[in-house]
Formats: structure tokens, sequence, C-alpha cells
């Protein structure tokens, strides 16, 4: 056999190999979410960047209820915990992960981008709603929304919905750009807003009292708390704008949940506020309250700050 033959024969062979081993690896792909799917586990996500500190919180509640949904063959129950939402999309295109809690921005992204469906409120410390507010020195100068253009505004952080995608959606409905800061010493241009994420409410507050940048927005609940807006503070500063009211967070389950599994969820849930072995469960869980069904003004609100997500991911990250 001559040799430019056997380097043929030897092409063949290995590009067949190759096509079997990409069939064999999507197959098993497939038969890990379908074992998944019948296995009676209950995996219970979330996007987390203190996953030990999250786990905690989740699995009283997810211990609270598995032995409930027996009944519909759910046996076990797990976390599995994302870096980012990209990775969490991930989990629900290939049916790694059955139901997420998230605050409403990751929320609506799991939605666009992995297909989860949203499947109840959660109310938190007996609010199930909340606004943004912006705030600025009254010295400042700053009155308005619309005088903040040429000026700076510290958000909290990139995945924060009341100090981030809502508000950032807000200034851009109102032909703002916003431009990200190096620090704050630098400056957007005169048509611009320059932007910082601040990584808690009490860096905002104090950022914009000690006049490292001029407008800080934060969440009406957190605006209220002197934990996060110190009394002495405040007396110096004003709101100048806020948002309408919106979700404070929601779950959702993989879209591919079988009926009689979400409906039986769904139901455990809304009764765990009239369970008292629920209790503790429940504070644990970020200090939800209940659980509500999502009525037709919310699913506006939600659709409304969807599309405002889309544009901060559009027009400015």
């Amino acid at each position: 056999m001559s040799p430019p033959l056997i380097l043929r024969l030897c092409c063949r062979a290995l590009i067949l190999l190759v096509l079997a081993a990409s069939s064999v690896g999507r197959a098993g792909e497939r038969s890990v979410a379908a074992d998944h799917a019948d296995s009676g586990v209950l995996v219970l996500g979330r996007i987390s960047d203190d996953p030990k500190s999250h786990y905690e919180q989740l699995k009283p509640l997810l211990d609270y209820v598995v032995p409930r949904m027996a009944d519909v063959g759910i046996r076990e129950g797990r976390i599995l915990m994302a870096k980012d939402p990209q990775q969490m999309a991930s989990y629900l295109r290939r049916g790694r992960v059955d139901w997420i809690t998230e605050t409403t921005g990751m929320a609506l992204l799991m939605r666009d981008r992995g297909g989860a469906r949203p499947l109840l409120l959660t109310e938190r410390g007996g609010s199930s709603h909340y606004h943004s507010v912006f705030f600025a020195r009254r010295d400042s100068g700053i009155g308005s929304l619309d005088d903040i253009r040429g000026h700076s505004v510290a958000f909290q952080r990139p995945s924060s919905t009341s100090a981030y995608f809502v508000p950032a959606a807000v200034l851009l409905d109102r032909g703002m750009t916003l431009d990200v800061l190096l620090s704050p010493l630098d400056h957007a241009g005169p048509d611009a807003v320059g932007y910082l994420f601040a990584r808690s409410e009490l860096n905002i507050s104090t950022w914009v009292h000690k006049r490292l940048v001029d407008v800080g927005v934060m969440s009406n609940l957190d605006w209220d708390n002197p934990n996060r807006v110190p009394t002495a503070f405040k007396r110096d500063l004003v709101v100048i704008g806020d948002t309408p009211e919106f979700p404070r967070a929601l779950e959702l389950v993989q879209p591919n949940m079988a009926p009689e599994v979400r409906d039986r969820l769904r139901e455990v849930l809304v009764g765990a506020a009239n369970d008292p072995e629920a209790s503790n469960a429940l504070r644990e869980f970020f200090g939800t309250t209940r659980f509500l069904p999502i009525d037709d003004v919310s699913m506006d609100a939600l659709n409304r700050i969807g599309q405002g997500v889309q544009r901060v991911r559009a027009e400015v990250e």
C-alpha cells in the first residue's frame, strides 16, 4: 500500500473517531440532563460572590420544601451556585438547575438568557415592592434628574436592580450618556454622566456627603435605613428624583420543569408564610416574609425593567 493511500485512510479514520466522540459527548450531556430531571432531585440555584454565606441562607428553606414535594417525586434537594449570570444561564439551558431565587434585574436576565419562568414574587422584610431614589447634597445646586448631566453618580454594583439597572435605565430614557469613571477624581464630559460602583449603600451615602461624587442612588428602603444613610449625613442630603415601584425579588423555575412539580413548588412556597415550621427557614432566606403570586401590575413592571436591563447591557456595559 502506497504512503499517500495510508495517509488518506488514517485521516478518514481520525475524522470518524472525532465525530463519534462528539456524538457520544452530546448524548452524554443529554443523558445527564435527562437523569437529573428524572432523579427526584430539586436543585436550587443562586448567582453568588459569597457561596458559603448564601448556602447557609438557602439550605433551610430547601430542607423545608423537599419533604413537602414527595408526592410529585422529589426526594432530595441540592444547591448550585453560579459565579455570574452567564454561568447560571448555561445551567438553565442544560437543565442543571430547577429553581432560582434572585433580585429582579438578575432574574430578568435569567428569563431572557436561560428561558427561566417567573414563579412568584418574594416579599422581604414585609415589602414586596420598592423604588429607587436619587439624592445629592442640599448645597450642590443639583435639584432634579435633568441636572445630573455633566456630573457623577455612584451606583452600588453591576448586579443591583435598585442601585444600578433601574436608575441607569431612567437616565438613558432621559437621553443621557453614561461613561464609567476611573476614580472619583475622574470627570465625565459636559454632556455625559460619569458613574462608579461604590459596592455598598453606606459607601454611596458617604461618597455623596464627602463630595467625592455628586449624586447617589439606592432603594427607598435603604435611604430610610440609618445604617445605610447615617442621620448625620441625611440632614445634608436631599432626594432629587425617584423611579416607579417594582418587585424586590423573584423565584423562577427552569422552562422544562414538569407542570405538577412547578405547581407543587408554588403551593408549598405560598403556604410557607402560614406554617410555623417555616418561620426560621423564611427568615434565613434573605429575610423573606412570604411569597406572592405575580399580578398584572407586577408583570407590567417586570417587563419594563426587563427592557431597561437589556438597554443598560447594550448601551452602558
